[in-house]
């Protein structure tokens, strides 16, 4: 709906990036030592990972350099705070392209910031601003299959699962499952409107 005012502008912009309890925002040099420090983390690195292994964290540091630029169109990054501006993790929507209008979606929390439902709000934050600002027609996700409270926090925010790349990881001995899911754009607005 075009909006009439600029109040409505303004409501809009204001409540873009600021949720209830979390907020999103550029994420600053200082931030790169806590994020590089959680990635290295092996208890961390068993769901956002294909394989455990040592890397420095000066490596790490400059390959998220890169991600945080959000000046290549194709996708935006956020630092993930609390009311008081403590960081909790990171989130970012990347590769979207022209036609698909599709971007896939990437969190990572600090081992502090799990199971408080700060992952859930910043998710639903991010879905938003994909759909509402970059204008995306889907989202989507990968996820371990055993990452089990991931799952229950994505199928809350609307992601449905689309299907299954087996035996995609190797750990312990074992192999497992990565689990596709995604949302798409009338849908996720359909929920919105029925609210």
């Amino acid at each position: 709906m075009p909006w009439d005012d600029m109040d409505t502008a303004t409501a809009y912009a204001r409540g873009l990036l600021h949720g209830e309890r979390v907020g999103l925002r550029v994420t600053t040099e200082d931030d790169l030592d806590r994020l590089a420090e959680w990635w290295v983390d092996d208890e961390l690195a068993v769901f956002q990972q294909l394989s455990i292994r040592p890397r420095g964290r000066d490596a790490i540091k400059e390959i998220m350099r890169g991600w945080i630029t959000n000046d290549t169109g194709s996708g935006v990054g956020f630092s993930i705070c609390d009311e008081s501006g403590a960081l909790l993790g990171h989130a970012t929507l990347f590769g979207a392209t022209l036609p698909l209008r599709l971007a896939t979606f990437a969190i990572m929390l600090g081992p502090n910031a799990t199971g408080h439902g700060y992952g859930s709000e910043a998710t639903r934050m991010l879905i938003r601003y994909g759909f509402e600002e970059l204008g995306l027609n889907k989202i989507e996700l990968h996820v371990w299959a055993y990452n089990t409270r991931a799952i229950r926090a994505y199928e809350k925010a609307g992601f449905v699962r689309e299907g299954v790349r087996r035996a995609a990881a190797f750990h312990e001995g074992v192999f497992h499952d990565e689990v596709f899911m995604g949302i798409v754009a009338a849908d996720w607005f359909a929920a919105q409107s029925s609210r």
